[in-house]
């Protein structure tokens, strides 16, 4: 049975007006950068950079600290694309040590620090994604399944909210994972 957006899962829409917190997916292949990489750096930050699409590259400046973040596993099969965590920017656009030659060098230089927030207890997979397409408000239009090949794109509240509880909210960090009874 198909999940649906909560009722009190509106409270994130009111949020993000109040306080103007945006809300954006990362992709990552698993192999080059892990959700175990991202938790496991020094104090779960480290820069999200080598981005070159332009649009991405947009978005990721567009980012604010405090900003949240869907950390996604990208891959070659179907099981690998899933959504397995949150993270939130901790340190605005900043250009890199690029080599200076070209526009599109330079443009790629750039990153944005981000910090491990929670793992999902449930990973959200990308089929279950795409089975929501018409049960959850903005799920179409969300740049995940019109734009699969970006790596960076913003998340509709309401889409951010059906992914969270998909995912069975996450743990924080030190935080001891509640048992079910």
């Amino acid at each position: 049975m198909p999940r649906k957006a909560k009722a009190a899962a509106n409270a994130t829409e009111v949020a993000t007006a109040a306080t103007g917190v945006q809300y954006w997916l990362l992709k990552t292949e698993p192999g080059e950068w892990s959700w175990s990489d991202q938790a496991g750096a020094q104090g779960g930050v480290a820069p999200w950079d080598g981005v070159r699409n332009h649009q991405a590259m947009k978005y990721l400046r567009a980012m604010r600290a405090g900003d949240r973040c869907l950390f996604y596993h990208s891959g070659a099969g179907a099981a690998s694309r899933r959504v397995v965590g949150v993270v939130e920017v901790a340190r605005t656009w900043y250009e890199g040590e690029g080599d200076g030659k070209g526009k599109e060098s330079a443009a790629a230089g750039g990153a944005v620090d981000v910090r491990a927030v929670g793992e999902f207890r449930n990973p959200v997979p990308l089929g279950e994604i795409k089975k929501a397409a018409g049960e959850v408000e903005g799920m179409k239009e969300f740049a995940l399944l019109r734009q699969p090949r970006l790596s960076v794109m913003p998340v509709p509240a309401k889409v951010w909210d059906w992914i969270c509880d998909a995912g069975g909210g996450f743990v924080q960090d030190g935080e001891a994972e509640e048992q079910d009874a």
